[in-house]
């Protein structure tokens, strides 16, 4: 039988270890903080794309579209905007303020090239949907398979 050594503050550093990792998961999210400081936030978004277009979903809820900024660049897409609080009310009135006024930008990188003149976007209820039709040289090409011996024959009747 091997003789272990005791390291009596061994076990107290795994239990310190434990509870940074439960007070770590119980915080809200970041960017709920980042609102409450007033610092720019980023919308949470979706991306997928289809074999003609690409499409960007954005949560802005309580966002006007005449608020959101969209602009595309060197297949970059970029969507500002600000989210402005509720009516004003006198501070001495409130009994809770928790609705801030703020702005947000998110860019993302747009996979292959796209034609960013034909892009439209929708806004509804609290989420906006940006459409970007692929540009042709990005959509994918379909190549007819041919049987070898109609190939030899098409050879065969341009000679």
């Amino acid at each position: 039988m091997a003789i272990v050594r005791w390291e009596p503050f061994g076990e107290l550093m795994s239990l310190r270890q434990a509870m940074d990792q439960l007070v770590g998961e119980s915080f809200v999210r970041p960017s709920h903080l980042f609102e409450m400081m007033g610092r720019e936030v980023q919308p949470l978004i979706d991306v997928y794309q289809t074999p003609t277009e690409v499409v960007v979903k954005a949560s802005l809820p309580g966002v006007k579209p005449e608020d959101v900024e969209i602009s595309i660049a060197e297949n970059m897409l970029t969507v500002k905007g600000e989210s402005k609080g509720g009516e004003e009310v006198k501070d001495e009135d409130y009994l809770y303020k928790e609705i801030h006024s703020t702005s947000f930008t998110r860019s993302i990188a747009l996979p292959g090239a796209v034609d960013a003149n034909k892009a439209e976007a929708a806004s509804e209820n609290g989420v906006l949907t940006i459409t970007i039709p692929k540009a042709e040289e990005a959509k994918p090409k379909k190549v007819e398979v041919k049987a070898k011996k109609a190939i030899e024959g098409e050879k065969k009747e341009k000679k």
